[in-house]
């Protein structure tokens, strides 16, 4: 299984680069962890609606057809750890690879959320860009490591 964090913007700072490559490069070859940033659109005369529209299609194109599709939103469904790790273990049995997509400045286009097959929530808080990586990248490999009896995780 393929884990694919789509997310718009492709410059982030070095230290939230730094962070996510440390989590992704733990994750074993049965569930490789892979970044596919995209262009933000330009912040400019065009509406958030137009924004949103064309970053939506660039994330379509960044991940493969058939994946199934977790958006990241803040109204989406809370999960622990444990029930994290509990999804994962359907995922895997599932046989798709899983594609999270984070959104730009705007959010995410409702067409996209639309096509999910799940919503999720990281945080009631809106998070920036940056932190929503990184923590999407280590909640994704503390559930990982709990399905799979590493000590990483303690309750």
């Amino acid at each position: 299984m393929q884990i694919i964090l789509a997310a718009v913007g492709q410059r982030q700072p070095a230290w939230a680069d730094a962070a996510y490559d440390d989590f992704a490069k733990r994750f074993p070859a049965e569930a490789r962890l892979v970044l596919k940033a995209v262009k933000a659109e330009p912040r400019g005369s065009r509406s958030a609606e137009q924004m949103m529209a064309a970053e939506a299609q660039r994330l379509e194109t960044a991940v493969p057809k058939g994946v199934r599709r977790v958006v990241l939103d803040e109204r989406g469904t809370r999960m622990t750890t444990v029930q994290l790790a509990e999804r994962m273990e359907f995922w895997l049995g599932d046989g798709r690879d899983v594609a999270f997509f984070i959104g730009g400045p705007d959010g995410l286009h409702p067409s996209l959320k639309a096509t999910a097959d799940e919503t999720l929530r990281l945080s009631d808080l809106t998070l920036p860009h940056a932190f929503v990586r990184v923590m999407l990248a280590e909640a994704l490999y503390r559930a990982w490591t709990l399905r799979n009896g590493h000590p990483y995780h303690r309750e």
